[in-house]
């Protein structure tokens, strides 16, 4: 598959220029035109990218048909913001070359697993509207996704409840409590948050459940529409949990929820 450049006039803050310091997203084009399209964020604790949570959720996402994006985001030794730089990036590329791609610009979601899903929520928290002013054009357009899905996501940075391998790759072992609380996303949630589905196992001993509870609970609070799946078993990182005939059924869920937003077949 071909990559596709977040930046063909030089990464921003590159350390090398390895595959690694080259964000880039790999697209898995869905038939049709005016195709809802999906960013898919792999997990790995912001220190890797997990293959198994990337071209399989894009192939899914394909037999729903939906365009799918998969990213190849900064992770260790970048830190905040290199990543969260990458999929805003990515979404506006998505918004600028909606025609080629045969997008639909306005149905344009993030996908996210474990890290990745605190990617995911970050993106649907902390985006912003483009700059107009920019001589780029690409830049004119919102980061804002229209939907968000966190798989297993790393939501909070702050104790008990954090993964303390996210959060220190992330941010560093020397964090400070200000920059701790502002990479929190259930703080960051308020009524323009993207409708959210969620889904964590009760078990899950790598990533507490209660990452995926908080961030419901600001978005109820907020008055913004998600739905929340927790399943009784099962561990981390079970991407489509096809081995598991109770939890692989989050993709059938997940499924019902975009087509209840228009966004697949």
């Amino acid at each position: 598959m071909e990559a596709i450049l977040l930046w063909q006039e030089g990464v921003p803050d590159a350390l090398g220029t390895t595959d690694e310091d080259t964000p880039a997203i790999f697209p898995y084009l869905a038939k049709g035109d005016h195709r809802a399209a999906v960013i898919v964020c792999p997990g790995g604790g912001y220190q890797f990218r997990a293959d198994h949570e990337g071209e399989p959720i894009a192939l899914w996402l394909n037999t729903l048909g939906i365009s799918a994006f998969v990213i190849r985001y900064r992770v260790a030794p970048y830190r905040y913001p290199s990543a969260l730089s990458d999929v805003q990036r990515a979404i506006r590329i998505l918004r600028h070359r909606a025609e080629e791609f045969r997008i639909d610009s306005k149905k344009i979601g993030v996908l996210g697993f474990s890290a990745g899903g605190h990617l995911a929520s970050t993106a649907g928290t902390l985006y912003d509207e483009g700059n107009p002013q920019s001589p780029n054009p690409i830049e004119h357009h919102s980061s804002r996704p229209d939907l968000l899905m966190l798989c297993y996501p790393v939501i909070t940075m702050e104790q008990p409840h954090t993964h303390q391998g996210s959060q220190i790759a992330l941010l560093g072992a020397d964090a400070s409590t200000q920059d701790i609380e502002a990479l929190s996303s259930e703080r960051n949630v308020n009524a323009n948050t993207p409708p959210t589905f969620l889904w964590h196992t009760s078990e899950d001993g790598a990533v507490p459940v209660e990452n995926s509870l908080l961030f419901a609970s600001a978005l109820g609070r907020a008055g913004v529409l998600f739905d929340l799946h927790v399943y009784a078993q099962g561990g981390h990182g079970m991407g489509m949990a096809t081995d598991d005939p109770h939890v692989r059924r989050w993709t059938d869920e997940c499924a019902s929820w975009l087509k209840l937003n228009r966004f697949a077949d």
